[in-house]
Order: C-alpha cells, then sequence, then structure tokens
C-alpha cells in the first residue's frame, strides 16, 4: 500500500521544553510536520492526555526512549491524516486513540497503527485521549501482571489520580471490591462514586490499619502503589497471604525500612513495569487484549474516563502546574483546534 495523506501544510504547532524546569518552561513551537513510516498512522490531534511521565521528562529526570519524538505527550486522540506503507488497519478519516512514545503535545503525531484503538462509538475524543497511557498501564500491571480476579480485594493508592480512578473503574466492572486512598474527603467521594467501597484519607487515617478492618483481618489481594517510599513496607503489612504488589510509580522516592522477611512470610509477590520503554510489539498485545475486553464496555456505557478539565495545547504549562498541584479527580487533557464540535468538555 503506498502512502497516503488528507494534509496539505509542512509545519504544525507542538509544546516545546526549553529547559528543565518547572511548567513555565513548556512553550508553544513551530516544528515539521511529521510522515508516518511504515506501519505506522499520522494522526490529526483533537486532544492529549497529560501524565506524571510527562512532569519527569519536562524536570529532565525522564527521557524519551531511543528514536521517540522530543516533544512531550503519551497518549492521543482524533483523525487519521496520513497512511505510511503497510498499514491495514485504518483508513483516512477514522477516529482513533493511540499510545506513542512521545510526540503527543502537537497538532499532529504519528503512531504505529498496532498501538492505536478506534474511539469507542459513546466516548468523545476528549475522553478517548485519557484513554491509551492510563488504561494500558493499569490492564498489563493490575491484570496481566497482578492477575486480579472477580471476588479479590485491591488497594489502589493514589485512588483520584488518572491510574487510580482507571483501576478503580476497571477493577469493579471485572468483579473485585475496591479500596484507595486518598488526601481529601472530596476526593474520596469521588472515589465511591466510581465504585471504591472504602475510600482511606492517609492524611488522617492509616492504611495499613483501615484495610485490616475492612477485610476482617485478612489484608487485601492486591495493592496497586504510585507511591512508594515508607509506603512499600506498610504494603507489606496490608497485604494477604499470597498477595500481589503492583508497582507503577515511585512519587515517594526508594523503599525505606524494609523488612523482608514480612514478605517471605506471606509469600508475597512485588513487581512492576513502565510502559513507554515497552516495544510496539509488547504494546500491540496489549491493545489487543483491551480491544478485546475492554473496549465492548466503553461501547456500552459501562466505562468511561474520568476528565477533570481540559485546557488549550498552548497552555499546557498551566495544565502541568494544575496536574502537580494535586487537586485533580481524574484526568487533565489538552485540546486543538481540530477538536471542532466535538468539544463537550
Amino acid at each position: 500500500m503506498a502512502y497516503k495523506s488528507d494534509v496539505h501544510q509542512a509545519t504544525m504547532q507542538a509544546i516545546d521544553i526549553a529547559r528543565p524546569g518547572g511548567p513555565e518552561v513548556l512553550v508553544p513551537a513551530s516544528h515539521p510536520l511529521p510522515r508516518p513510516a511504515s506501519g505506522e498512522i499520522l494522526v490529526k490531534i483533537a486532544a492529549a492526555g497529560i501524565n506524571r511521565p510527562d512532569v519527569l521528562q519536562r524536570r529532565a529526570l525522564y527521557r524519551p526512549p531511543r528514536g521517540a519524538s522530543t516533544i512531550p505527550g503519551l497518549e492521543i486522540a482524533g483523525e487519521v491524516a496520513a497512511l505510511g506503507d503497510g498499514t491495514v488497519r485504518f483508513h483516512l478519516g477514522d477516529k482513533v486513540c493511540a499510545l506513542v512514545p512521545g510526540g503527543g503535545y502537537a497538532e499532529y503525531c504519528v503512531a504505529h497503527e498496532s498501538n492505536a484503538l478506534p474511539v469507542p462509538g459513546a466516548v468523545s475524543l476528549v475522553e478517548a485521549a485519557a484513554l491509551p497511557e492510563t488504561f494500558f498501564t493499569v490492564w498489563a500491571n493490575l491484570f496481566q501482571r497482578g492477575k486480579l480476579q472477580a471476588g479479590e480485594t485491591v488497594l489502589i493508592h493514589g485512588g483520584a489520580s488518572g491510574i487510580g480512578t482507571t483501576a478503580t473503574m476497571l477493577s469493579k466492572v471485572f468483579g473485585a471490591t475496591v479500596a484507595v486512598t486518598v488526601g481529601s474527603e472530596e476526593k474520596g467521594k469521588a472515589c465511591l462514586a466510581l465504585g471504591a467501597s472504602l475510600a482511606i484519607n492517609y492524611r488522617t487515617q492509616d492504611f495499613v490499619e483501615e484495610v485490616k478492618k475492612f477485610t476482617g483481618g485478612k489484608g487485601v489481594d492486591v495493592i496497586v502503589d504510585i507511591v512508594a517510599g515508607d509506603y512499600v513496607a506498610r504494603n507489606y503489612q496490608a497485604a494477604a497471604l499470597n498477595g500481589r504488589i503492583i508497582q507503577i510509580g515511585v512519587q515517594n522516592g526508594p523503599a525505606r525500612e524494609l523488612d523482608l522477611m514480612t514478605m517471605l512470610s506471606k509469600r508475597l509477590t512485588h513487581t512492576g513495569s513502565l510502559m513507554r520503554p515497552r516495544s510496539v510489539v509488547e504494546k500491540a498485545q496489549i491493545a489487543q487484549e483491551l480491544e478485546q475486553q475492554v473496549w465492548p464496555l466503553l461501547r456500552q456505557g459501562k466505562l468511561r474516563p474520568k476528565i477533570f478539565r481540559t485546557f488549550r495545547l498552548e497552555d499546557a504549562s498551566k495544565a502541568h502546574a494544575l496536574l502537580e498541584s494535586g487537586v485533580h479527580i481524574g484526568k487533565i487533557v489538552l485540546t486543538t483546534p481540530a477538536l471542532g464540535e466535538d468539544s463537550d468538555f
């Protein structure tokens, strides 16, 4: 199949990281329009999700993988604007969302067709932009590595975050009982509305004690942790026999005062992974499982991403400032002029 394109421009607007630093270093800039290679599609972006790895990249703490765009942004939604040689999954004009290794804060971005998914019919483009990074990450870690099953109990730290809200909804819809940790009463109520059965305010409550009460002393079967630091040792205390702890973030730094005897005596599994460095093939396998098992639930309206606020692309610095403030509940999304009439947020 020969290269096909609906694009008649040579440049696009994007967001650059002027230098390592705070949100103010995110600045609009003109970039050459990317061209899709074999097996890739070019997406005219309507919306792009904001994620913690973007913040780390902005601070020069998380470099893009080799060959990836230096423009930040890991998840996008929009219309297929060009097709690279050999593409077979999509046509020009199809609405898609995609997980990308970089380049999302822009008007156009290339994505491998196997790492892109059709926008579910009941989902807006803003909502679709909040699907790839969190849904890929939660599915790969909580369900593939953590092997969460119906009837089990899961503790999700950072329950009001993008990862937390996604993990809560997916755990609930697949039959697990959910407990979350949050930093305010407002966030706790929001998580309960999404399907959590217990919201623990980590500022005023000890999550180990609360989990033990909630489970009758048994502990939880699975823990999803984005915090690390002193949470690691406490996670071991909160886990049930044969429990699984899934590490997908280290916001509070390395583990501290860790007693491995607890892990040994409880026969715990402590695992985790990063999504961005994975190969296209690995991400494609996750995409296939999501399309088979989760996308039907999105089309039926049984799942819906929690959107907190949108910002225009040129206001990416304001979006990052909001993310770092920690007051958000759910996802923060950037929008471009291409959003057009699909602007219900």
